[in-house]
């Protein structure tokens, strides 16, 4: 069918129609570029509203242009960002998306969503982490990742190398989420009686607790590290931290993840990465702006 309908900028009912389809996708590469919703979204309305004022009966592939599109506004974005989060208080996290009906959020593959995935991406160039992203989590052929980052089609694969090698350094979660999950249970029952030698058997020798907060009240402001500290200091909080709070289940970035709530507002969510030494990090997101796309799911 023609998208030639009302002049050269084609009919809005099918340019909306075609948006929508690919809507998810974009989403998804945004989110994985940038690790926070609102930034996701901003790219995805700029994008339609550069889709919505192209001549679009010269696209041949909307959903090559579309995510051209959003993968280079999210470089320019990315490169921007750290200078704004100078001025952010304590440790910046990505921001939690529940994926509980899409777990994959828009991509081939459930690739560069995890948490430990995300915060190692933060150390990649713009330009690597659009590459990684776009083979790793959407399958694109080298070509295709070659025109969107306007590369040649050598220096596309050796971003995604260079990435995969970067990545590849980290400690990286290699346990399932079941057993995840396991471990996680396992620290919040530790955590509410304020039990640090429990506490102390779940955690990797170099475990970091690292807490998003941007100032909130009870926030730590700088990364707790080693296995004896981080126990102390959750014990130390136990006996004011969890009262009055009701502790849920969610799926976020692919992970189990919990949901503490007062007065059915969620005020924290915790995760946790892990490896088979145990907990290697323990991560809090209680910055306002990060809990509102987070529903919490009763267990």
């Amino acid at each position: 069918m023609s998208e030639e309908h009302d002049g050269p900028r084609g009919d809005l009912d099918t340019a909306l129609a075609v948006f929508a389809t690919h809507r998810r996708r974009l989403f998804g590469i945004a989110y994985r570029m940038l690790a926070t919703v609102a930034d996701a979204e901003d790219i995805v309305q700029d994008t339609w509203i550069r889709w919505q004022n192209t001549d679009r009966s010269q696209v041949r592939e909307p959903a090559a242009f579309l995510t051209t599109i959003t993968t280079r506004l999210s470089i320019n974005v990315l490169q921007s960002a750290h200078a704004k989060r100078e001025t952010y208080i304590g440790p910046w996290l990505p921001e939690p998306v529940n994926t509980d009906d899409d777990p994959a959020l828009g991509a081939e593959r459930a690739e560069a969503l995890q948490f430990a995935i995300l915060m190692t991406l933060e150390k990649l160039t713009p330009t690597e982490r659009a590459a990684y992203i776009l083979r790793e989590a959407f399958d694109y052929p080298y070509p295709r990742i070659a025109e969107v980052i306007s590369s040649s089609v050598v220096s596309a694969r050796q971003l995604v190398s260079r990435a995969r090698a970067h990545l590849s350094s980290e400690k990286q979660a290699t346990v399932e989420p079941t057993h995840q999950r396991r471990l996680l249970e396992a620290f919040l029952t530790a955590a509410q009686k304020g039990d640090a030698q429990e506490l102390e058997k779940l955690f990797a020798d170099d475990v970091v607790s690292y807490t998003d907060g941007n100032g909130v009240k009870l926030a730590a402001r700088i990364p707790v590290i080693g296995r004896g500290r981080v126990a102390k200091f959750v014990a130390a909080f136990a006996h004011h931290f969890w009262t009055g709070k009701s502790v849920d289940w969610v799926e976020v970035n692919g992970q189990p993840a919990a949901t503490l709530a007062e007065g059915g507002e969620v005020t924290t969510i915790v995760t946790v990465t892990t490896s088979d030494q145990g907990i290697e990090q323990l991560l809090w997101v209680m910055s306002p702006d990060k809990l509102r796309h987070v529903t919490a799911v009763s267990a």
